[in-house]
């Protein structure tokens, strides 16, 4: 069933707590569905705030993003992650599939999110509930986490100047929407020889230029602009045989589905991290990332803002929020926990943004 099609029919059928989705592979996850929750019926599918059980906020906001994603919703509310999982540890989808079913199509205003908090815990311990986290290393982890349980080989051919080759990539849902590549161009400076280094990613970790206010335009250009390696930083050319100065400088060569910017707001200050407040101003549509392809100039390199981290307070004591666009309704909405309110779109542009995911505009970016 299209998800658009279930929410159609949300208010004409009783949907009870217990998932739909009924292979579970073990106790813990099975009872995911029936995990204490508010009995207040929702308002409308999508809108369903997350317990939070202890510091564990980062967890709720990153969450409301990435079931806020139309392409992952599609793939985990239509059952798809059920025939793709691998068994034996299958479990963080399983229990990730669920906890959106309800958040989609269960009838309580507030859901917990104890169970895939659980099934994390064990595969990474760090995420303990009592202590305060890092909302952009938890998504990571999460999103290591889907692509290990729902990965499958996938064998392509690959033609060189010297030779072609067959290589074994590995493939899920979350490398088709969030994987990207760079490729960094490196030159000695010695010999002006070229090398070329391929890197990929699923989240982008972005500078702050300013210390007071600029734009996400700026933070994009910063990364990208060549950069002088010296000192410390030398490379050992092959062409030389000794450590160089060279020049480095990143391209973007594939631009993935939904691109993920994180901004590097937590630095290194008189050797205590301290946090920036630089006001960060950022598109809610047409971000042009043309500029910093192989092939600048693509009209399918145009993205639109969906869904905002936000991190307002100090680094031990802050507090995370996420801005989510609504799928259908097309409106935005603040997820505070177990909080949820509307907002205009005036409100979106915040100075406390993390993480910003963009999807893309038009036809999917593939290069």
């Amino acid at each position: 069933m299209a998800v658009k099609d279930g929410i159609k029919h949300f208010h004409r059928r009783r949907v009870y707590s217990k998932c739909k989705y009924g292979c579970i592979c073990s106790e813990g996850v099975k009872n995911s569905c029936r995990a204490p929750m508010e009995e207040t019926r929702s308002r409308c599918p999508g809108l369903t705030g997350l317990r939070n059980l202890g510091n564990t906020c980062y967890m709720n906001a990153i969450l409301q993003c990435l079931c806020s994603l139309p392409q992952l919703m599609e793939y985990f509310l239509s059952g798809k992650h059920k025939t793709a999982q691998r068994k034996e540890i299958g479990q963080s989808a399983i229990a990730f599939g669920c906890l959106m079913s309800n958040m989609w199509f269960g009838e309580f205003d507030t859901v917990s999110p104890e169970v895939f908090h659980s099934v994390l815990e064990r595969r990474y311990p760090a995420f303990r509930r009592a202590t305060q986290q890092d909302a952009q290393e938890f998504l990571i982890c999460v999103l290591n986490e889907l692509h290990e349980a729902l990965k499958s080989s996938e064998r392509r051919c690959i033609t060189d100047a010297k030779a072609s080759r067959e290589s074994v990539s590995e493939t899920s849902i979350i490398t088709q929407l969030f994987e990207g590549q760079l490729s960094y161009e490196i030159t000695c400076l010695e010999c002006k020889t070229t090398t070329e280094r391929p890197e990929s990613f699923t989240v982008l970790s972005l500078p702050v230029p300013s210390k007071s206010v600029c734009s996400l335009g700026d933070c994009l250009k910063c990364f990208f602009q060549q950069d002088t390696l010296t000192w410390n930083n030398q490379i050992h050319c092959s062409w030389c045989g000794t450590k160089q100065d060279a020049v480095v400088k990143a391209t973007l060569t594939k631009a993935p589905q939904i691109i993920i910017f994180h901004l590097k707001r937590f630095e290194w200050q008189d050797k205590h991290k301290g946090k920036l407040s630089t006001t960060i101003c950022y598109p809610l549509s047409n971000l042009d990332l043309s500029p910093y392809m192989a092939r600048p100039g693509r009209r399918d390199a145009e993205y639109r803002l969906c869904a905002v981290v936000n991190h307002s307070g100090f680094l031990d004591d802050g507090h995370y929020t996420a801005f989510c666009e609504h799928s259908v309704t097309k409106s935005w909405y603040r997820f505070d926990d177990d909080h949820v309110t509307e907002i205009p779109d005036s409100l979106v542009q915040s100075d406390t943004a993390y993480l910003l995911f963009y999807t893309c505009q038009g036809l999917p970016c593939t290069h």
